[in-house]
């Protein structure tokens, strides 16, 4: 089960967005509605510690896979970009965030990251796409094409997620929205899910 309480003051809790809006759906419907929604929206942002003064740093990523029972998420980099050295010297301290402007819906990943160069690795994941990003660099290696020593993938493994699925289309959030601010009650207009640690571990255990 996920940590889904939220503290009090007396009988009401301090965060009643938070507790309006917590689910537990069985594991199964978490996973399961967390990657379609991440499939659903590709572009997110990518969050790592810096190698050179510890700030954070959000770039926008395109996913690329989804590995481990949809549990670790793949992307694309280039292997002598700032990033990649932020995740070689920071691994456990990256986080992917996904938001749908439209319904409102986020997502948020918390995990651990690999940087693997593999030829079958990033064969498996390339896009031609990529050659756009990377150019051509005109000496018949760095090409952008998937020989190109430049390019690497990322593997994130989550370690925990809380995300949030609209419960209501943009009319009913405005409508809902209303109504709080006159009542001075939230509106319920999301679903929110953790998945703990302990949960991710257990479902790749599980489908491996």
């Amino acid at each position: 089960m996920s940590n889904t309480q939220t503290p009090t003051t007396g009988t009401q809790p301090l965060d009643p967005y938070k507790a309006k809006s917590v689910e537990d759906p069985p594991l199964e419907q978490k996973i399961s509605d967390l990657s379609t929604f991440i499939k659903e929206q590709k572009f997110g942002m990518l969050t790592t510690k810096s190698s050179d003064d510890d700030l954070l740093t959000s770039r926008c990523m395109a996913l690329a896979g989804q590995e481990n029972a949809s549990t670790t998420l793949i992307f694309h980099t280039n292997l002598f970009s700032h990033k990649t050295m932020d995740l070689t010297v920071h691994p456990t301290e990256t986080n992917m965030s996904f938001l749908d402007p439209i319904s409102g819906s986020w997502a948020s990943i918390s995990g651990t990251a690999t940087i693997v160069a593999d030829k079958e690795t990033v064969e498996k994941y390339y896009s031609p796409a990529l050659s756009a990003w990377l150019g051509d660099l005109g000496d018949g290696v760095h090409d952008g094409g998937s020989g190109d020593p430049r390019i690497g993938v990322i593997k994130l493994e989550a370690k925990t997620a809380v995300y949030a699925v609209s419960r209501k289309g943009i009319l009913g959030r405005a409508v809902e929205t209303v109504k709080s601010v006159a009542s001075g009650d939230v509106p319920a207009i999301n679903s929110i899910r953790e998945l703990s640690r302990a949960e991710l571990d257990e479902w790749r255990r599980t489908h491996a």
